[in-house]
């Protein structure tokens, strides 16, 4: 399952989770205003940007909207 973490009110976390709903792509949302959630982003990632998609199961990790969106729309 892909995770994405987020910021609720980013544009472009709203495009990729618009995009995920709307294909029924299911994927569990962590907001880094939780110390918690960014705490892990960066350690998964690298640093602190998001939107960010990542897959347990497969390794993905993948910033950008764009980049995620294209990739989505592949599957």
């Amino acid at each position: 399952m892909y995770e994405l973490f987020e910021l609720e009110r980013c544009p472009y976390c709203q495009k990729v989770m618009n995009f995920m709903d709307s294909n029924s792509i299911k994927y569990t949302k962590h907001d880094i205003n939780n110390p918690a959630e960014e705490e892990t982003l960066i350690r998964l990632g690298g640093k602190r940007q998001v939107p960010f998609l990542y897959n347990k199961e497969s390794g993905l990790k993948m910033y950008e909207s764009a980049d995620i969106i294209e990739y989505l729309s592949n599957l």
